[in-house]
Parts: structure tokens; sequence; C-alpha cells
């Protein structure tokens, strides 16, 4: 028995498939065991005399499975498309790494059958294995490899971002086309002679996913993403988003929150509002992040909005600020009880999920703690979202144990998030969290956390329903991707995608967002936004 290993090559890469729908990765070396005089190996043997690439081994030790390979191929001028990994070798076919090339005509399914303890091995056409129906029949794709030299310092950024959507997009039908092919398409037709062109190529590429939340970011819109996430940048303080859902018929751009303190937020725009024109521009067709882009600009500049507040329309002009991004604030609020007796309650307002919002929201619980508090209140009303880990490890401060969240692509769950609560800085005090139509995103997984994971109860109304989780990907020459890598469902297998998460009790319309209307609320008896008593805030 022979062990033969692939090794891979720079920049080039292998894709295991089975049927038309299931694609899986590999990890390198990639072992194949065959007999000696088996047709098969001497496919491999006459292969092998081209490529230094192949390593001949002996191994009597039979493997019950493949280990999955990514980014390898077996010689610098051949692309192989592989295999569907098959778990034992009960009845099962492997089809054969068979080159593109000079061997493209060499394609054996290789069949493994256990009969008792020992294993028959024996080969067979494609065509014949059909007419028998005896085993589960694979195929190889075979996927044309432009060579390495022809490819200009353009063409290797496209690919660079094709490879990174490949590896990374959630819908591995990549809505409906052969995502290989358009690779080949590209690289013969579009024009990829100056770096604008290949930015266009590859903004058209990312049109063909039929995704607004996936998209090309040049270099400098690159960095002002990355700075928003790191907690300031330069705009209107402004969050948007569609009407009702990417599928919204209402058309214009929604606001889903302003930034506290900023020119929007001073000027009177509140979430529900919706923008109807950035300087002059309709927004009834324009895209989510190009809109975006347009109130984002220099320190100093202004922007015009139109904008519809109920039934009233007008023009406003702000002017465009360093917006800082404080994600946390905290405030204690005594609540009179029976018999004179207090409660104190811990307010924490999480604005944003930025890169300093774990650490701040475990600050505030700590100040808190210091007077006292019996209960805490953190209010997500108008947080848009941000950084996914961040949205994970402050749902870990609060649970002692369970599912954060389950990530789904077209496939089902692919991954699950939980705790042990070995990172649980706050488990046991009771927890009210609120809502409302601006808690977006990463807001709403941690929302639908503490619901179902029955840690707290929610207040307020359904929130946005982003239920897409996107990454963002740096390539070679300072630009960037967002990508949606996976849909998400909260741990009672909600997906709140276009749906969101749907609050324990409304809150009355009167109750303020801010920190000192809340503590105004709950402790002033005779308000008219008061709760009444903390007995609501238990179920």
């Amino acid at each position: 028995m022979e062990l033969l290993t692939f090794s891979p090559s720079p920049g080039h890469h292998l894709i295991a498939c089975s049927g038309a729908s299931r694609c899986s990765k590999f990890e390198t070396p990639v072992p194949l065991f065959l007999r000696r005089n088996s047709i098969s190996a001497q496919v491999l043997y006459k292969y092998q005399k081209s490529s230094n690439n192949i390593e001949v081994g002996r191994k009597t030790k039979c493997y019950k499975k493949m280990e999955v390979l990514e980014e390898a191929v077996v010689s610098r001028s051949f692309l192989f498309q592989s295999i569907w990994r098959v778990q034992t070798f009960s009845s099962r076919s492997w089809q054969l790494l068979v080159p593109h090339g000079t061997m493209r005509l060499w394609g054996l399914a290789v069949n493994f059958f256990r009969l008792k303890e020992k294993f028959k091995r024996y080969f067979s056409v494609f065509s014949s294995r059909l007419a028998l129906g005896v085993v589960l029949l694979t195929y190889v794709l075979f996927v044309s490899k432009t060579p390495t030299w022809a490819l200009s310092e353009e063409n290797l950024l496209f690919l660079e971002a094709w490879r990174t959507i490949d590896r990374a997009y959630y819908d591995k039908t990549f809505n409906g086309q052969s995502w290989f092919r358009y690779r080949e398409n590209a690289l013969r037709n579009e024009p990829m002679n100056t770096r604008e062109e290949t930015y266009a190529a590859i903004k058209k590429m990312i049109a063909t996913l039929g995704d607004p939340f996936t998209r090309f970011l040049e270099p400098e819109k690159f960095r002002s993403l990355r700075s928003g996430t790191q907690g300031a940048l330069t705009g209107v303080g402004l969050s948007i988003g569609y009407p009702t859902g990417v599928d919204g018929t209402e058309t214009g751009l929604v606001v889903i929150s302003s930034a506290e303190g900023g020119p929007a937020n001073r000027a009177g725009i509140m979430p529900g509002d919706v923008i109807l024109s950035i300087d002059q521009n309709s927004t009834e067709t324009m895209g989510l992040y190009d809109a975006a882009e347009r109130l984002q600009g220099s320190e100093g500049t202004t922007v015009a909005l139109g904008i519809r507040s109920g039934p009233e329309r007008k023009e406003i002009v702000l002017k465009r600020e360093k917006v800082s991004l404080n994600p946390v604030k905290s405030r204690l609020c005594e609540v009179p009880g029976r018999d004179k007796e207090t409660s104190r309650i811990g307010y924490i307002k999480l604005a944003a999920f930025n890169q300093h919002a774990s650490s701040a929201v475990k600050e505030a619980i700590e100040t808190l703690r210091r007077n006292n508090v019996s209960s805490f209140v953190l209010d997500l009303r108008n947080n848009s979202g941000g950084l996914f880990p961040e949205g994970i490890e402050i749902a870990k401060i609060w649970l002692e144990k369970g599912v954060i969240v389950y990530i789904c692509d077209s496939r089902g769950v692919r991954d699950i998030y939980e705790t042990d609560g070995s990172n649980a800085f706050a488990p046991s005090e009771p927890l009210v969290v609120l809502v409302n139509k601006g808690t977006a995103s990463a807001s709403e997984i941690l929302a639908g956390a503490l619901k179902d994971n029955k840690r707290a109860i929610l207040y307020g109304e359904p929130t946005y329903g982003k239920g897409k989780i996107q990454s963002v990907f740096e390539l070679s020459d300072g630009s960037g991707l967002a990508v949606t890598v996976a849909r998400y469902e909260t741990p009672a297998h909600t997906d709140i995608d276009k749906v969101g998460v749907t609050p324990d009790h409304p809150l009355p319309a009167s109750f303020p967002l801010d920190e000192d209307g809340f503590c105004r609320c709950v402790e002033d008896s005779s308000a008219s936004c008061n709760l009444s008593s903390l007995a609501r805030f238990s179920r």
C-alpha cells in the first residue's frame, strides 16, 4: 500500500465538492491510500515525474477519513478540484484528484468497500458505477488555472478579492451562480489595466451576489470604517438603515439612531425619521453604504439632508465634525419602596459595540456595585450594532452558562457561540434590557441571548431585524471588503432577520431615552412615564 501526500504550492487552491451544493475545506497534507499497481496509482506515479510536490512513502494503516484541505495544489501549473469527504471506507466512493492540463483525461473513481474485516479496493469508470447503482457517485469539477506568469498585479488584486469572498461568503451558491466560472470570465473579459478598473471589476463582481451588506471599500473608506470601530469618526452622527429591512417598500432611508451630542442629534433628527435626500440627491434608489459615505466627509464641511419626520418634511444643513463614540454611560437611580425603603438600580446605557465596549460595561458594573445596587438596567435602545465579538463578550458578562447565538449558513448551523460561565461578571443580579426599533445587529444578538436564556426581561418595542453578520477583510493594497459571513439565530433558534426581537413588555410612549430621564421615570411615581414599581422589573 502506498501513501501519496499532496503538498501545497503557494498561490493556488483546491476545492472539495459533493453534488451541486456542498463543498468542504481541506487541510494539507492530503493522504491517499492506493494499491501499488492500480491504474490510479500509475496515473499519480506518471504525474509525479513532472512534479516535485508529490512525496511517496510506505504506510499500512488505513485512515477512516480524509482531512480537508484549503489552499493547496500539486503543481505550479495545474489546478485541482477534489472529492467529497467520506467518513468511513464502507459503501462510499471517493473521486481522485485529477489534473486539468496534461493529465486531464485521467478521471477515475476510487471506490472503497468493507467486506467482513478486510477492505476490498477496486476501480471503475463513473458510468459503470452509475449503472450498477451500488455506490455513491461523486464527480470532479475541473477549473482551468490561469498561469501565474500571465497575471498582472491588477489581476492578482481581483483574485485576492474573489478568493476572500469565496472563502468567507455565507451563501455557497453565490446567489445561484458558478463562482468559479465568474472568475474565469472576469479575468478574460473585464478590463483591469488600472487600479480604478480593477476596483470597478470587484464592485461588479460583488453586485452579482445581490447582497447590500457585502461591499467593496476603497482604501480611504476602509480606514474610515476601521476608525469608527475604534471609537470615533467624522460625520453627522447618524446610523441609517432600510425602512422595513432590505426588502422594504417604503422609499428613502430610515434613521436607526443618532449619536448623542452629535450634529444630527442636536438638530432634532430622531430614530424613525426618513432621509429623503442627501445634498439634493434622492435616496429612493441610493444604496445604504453609498448614503453612509455621503454623510461622512472632512471635518467642517456641510451636508444638506431632506428629512421626513411624521407628516412634516424639512431641509436641514449639518456641519460634519468628529463624533466621539463613547460606548457606555451609567447612572445610579434610587427607587422608593414600601416602608420608606429604597432600592438602588444601576442603569447602563450601551450606545455602540466598538472595541472598548465590553471593558467599559465591566467598569460600569464595578462602579455601580460599589454603590450597593440591587439590580441592573441595560439600555440597548438606538444601539445599531458594531463589532460582533464585543456583543459575544458582553453576553458572557451576564450569563452563567448557555448558548449565546447560532451562526448559520446556507447548510444550517455552522458554529455555536456559548459560555460556560468562566467569564461571567454579573450572572445573578436582576437584569432588565430596554430595546426599540433602533436596536440592531450585534445588540439584537445580545438582547436575544439574554431573553432566550431567561437571564433578562426585555422592555420596549420590536428591534430592527438585522440578522446577517458581516466581517471586514483588508486587501493587500489597503482597500477592504465587508462580507456577509453568516446569518444568526437566537438560542431558541429564532431567525430575527427583518422581524426583530420581540420584547416581553412595552414601554410607555413617553419613556425617555437618556439616563437622567430614566431615573426620573423610575424615581417619581407621579411621572407619566413611571413604571409603577420595581415589581415591573420581574417576571
